[in-house]
């Protein structure tokens, strides 16, 4: 606390009872009292007795004026951002659906897979018209999505292909049957939505196709989780330098080498472990190129999402947001894993 709250300060020398004025009663004795500069009422009046101690200092009181200290206040905890018990909850949920889909009928995961693909579309073309006026035609592309889903699985990445051309030719021709007023950036728009959702989704599904599909898939949603959970725990903990600060301020660098450390310790082990004929060094390089293409997708959709001005692109997962909000950073990861596991093993 500063002097200014508290009361005046003793003249230096002598000390003034609280009980006296200071143009009444008997001068003040001390030091610095002289008796030749005060009318003495008798030549016979005694002169004050300096005692041979000087009084003590008076602790100076507070100002009534001013108020008392507040009391120092905790420094406020780091908060999560979002509801963890919903997170986790939901998170758990998914997560036991899409194990007993993969490991008991493919198909039912392929089914799986399409669905999640027709919402995230959904909640893309959605929020495009909402924020940006843009109607991508949502119909050819969630038929075309699920379409390209299935060839995948069916005929391989030909069969991809083929239906990413047919979705992208039904975009452009469902939308003539509007005004030609926003053809363009309509059409841009639903072009861009059917490679960045069903496209990349397809990868998924090409991974299934192999003889030990199941664990490939089962090592892509590993790897991919262990990433964000990496820079989750570790950037929350000691993140202090911004990665992309314009993009997503929420994200460090820190966060990001505890994305590459989890993610190489988890490719490793299932690589040895999960994967016919992997070996663990194998899984250091997949584990470091899931890292970054999950930090790049995940910074891809903040990208969309900033330019939209919104938060989550929906609202459908207590604690996660949209469909999309989950698939930012699985859909890049799909076909650089797909393709690294060919490449190391073969497409079996």
């Amino acid at each position: 606390m500063n002097d200014s709250s508290w009361g005046a300060r003793p003249t230096a020398g002598y000390w003034v009872p609280p009980d006296q004025g200071s143009g009444q009663g008997a001068p003040p004795a001390g030091p610095a009292y002289d008796a030749q500069d005060v009318l003495l009422p008798s030549v016979t009046q005694p002169m004050p007795v300096v005692p041979d101690t000087p009084a003590p200092p008076q602790e100076p009181m507070p100002s009534a004026s001013q108020p008392a200290p507040a009391a120092p206040q905790p420094a406020p905890k780091k908060s999560a951002g979002r509801d963890l018990g919903a997170a986790i909850g939901v998170g758990v949920g998914l997560g036991a659906v899409i194990i007993a889909s993969l490991f008991i009928v493919k198909a039912v995961f392929i089914g799986v897979i399409a669905v999640a693909v027709v919402v995230g579309l959904w909640e893309l073309t959605s929020r495009l018209e909402e924020r940006k006026g843009i109607k991508a035609p949502l119909v050819p592309l969630a038929v075309g999505g699920a379409a390209m889903v299935v060839a995948g699985y069916v005929r391989g990445p030909e069969g991809a292909w083929v239906a990413m051309a047919l979705t992208a030719l039904a975009v452009l021709v469902w939308r003539m049957t509007e005004p030609p007023e926003g053809y363009l950036k309509d059409v841009t728009a639903g072009v861009f939505a059917a490679f960045y959702v069903p496209f990349l989704a397809t990868f998924v599904a090409l991974m299934l196709t192999a003889d030990d599909g199941a664990w490939r898939v089962l090592t892509f949603l590993l790897l991919t989780v262990v990433s964000d959970t990496g820079a989750y725990a570790i950037g929350w903990r000691f993140g202090k330098h911004k990665l992309a600060p314009r993009i997503s301020p929420g994200k460090t660098r820190e966060g990001l080498f505890g994305a590459v450390g989890f993610a190489m310790g988890a490719g490793a082990l299932c690589m040895e472990f999960l994967i016919e004929d992997g070996v663990w060094w194998q899984g250091l390089l997949i584990g470091l190129a899931v890292a970054a293409s999950a930090t790049l997708g995940d910074l891809g959709e903040s990208m969309i999402k900033r330019d939209l001005g919104i938060k989550d692109m929906g609202t459908l997962l207590p604690g996660h947001g949209g469909i999309m909000d989950r698939l930012d950073s699985l859909l890049p990861t799909a076909p650089v894993v797909w393709l690294l596991l060919v490449v190391f093993v073969g497409s079996g």
